[in-house]
């Protein structure tokens, strides 16, 4: 019996998450957990035989909730399970640990073949994914700007480009404001752009937001 720690902060998702798991003979949920902490607690109380992570948390970034899992628990496989574009974030979950990457809207099946095949020791990948990450992997010096940004400086990228403001961003990463400006100067170098409204203009042009 495969036991699963299910992380999400909507009641509704991790409800839904359950039913569809429980009614596969050889997995249960053994825990949930709504935010980054409570995923970190419970995982340093027991031992799990996989993890299903949302990358929207409440206070941390999944994606920083995901390397914090993989420095404690290194062997412990994690799916993640996410609403964003997988072409925007499955890249960068893979690189920071996670075993497999799956949309929301996936239906029940697929959900249920990814954790088998995490659980067994491998990776889960969509085709598209497979061909997306294939395509980035031959042509480095076609990526777009925001491929070159660090996580932290993608996750400020995506904030502002919601509209919010740096104060605003370093509640929500619990950075300092200086240190929120620092990774917007950072960007803006990078991806030569001048201000907030261009930022802004090329998130929604690329589906960031």
């Amino acid at each position: 019996m495969l036991n699963l720690l299910i992380a999400d902060d909507h009641s509704i998702v991790r409800r839904g998450l359950r039913q569809i798991l429980e009614e596969t003979p050889d997995i249960q949920v053994g825990g949930e957990a709504t935010n980054g902490r409570e995923v970190m607690e419970k995982v340093r109380a027991r031992s799990w035989d996989a993890l299903v992570l949302d990358l929207t948390m409440p206070g941390s970034s999944g994606l920083d909730v995901l390397k914090q899992v993989k420095e404690h628990s290194p062997t412990l496989p994690v799916l993640i399970l996410s609403m964003h574009a997988q072409d925007q974030y499955a890249g960068r979950a893979l690189k920071a640990g996670a075993s497999g990457y799956l949309p929301k809207e996936s239906a029940p099946e697929e959900l249920v073949n990814a954790i088998r095949r995490i659980c067994a020791g491998g990776k889960y990948l969509t085709v598209e994914q497979v061909l997306q990450l294939g395509c980035l992997a031959h042509s480095a010096a076609d990526r777009p700007p925001h491929e070159s940004l660090s996580d932290r400086e993608f996750q400020v990228l995506r904030h502002i480009a919601s509209g919010k403001a740096v104060s605003q961003i370093g509640v929500e990463m619990k950075l300092s404001v200086k240190t929120v400006s620092t990774y917007r100067m950072r960007l803006l170098e990078k991806m030569r752009l001048k201000n907030n409204a261009e930022l802004t203009h090329y998130g929604i042009k690329n589906g960031l937001v």
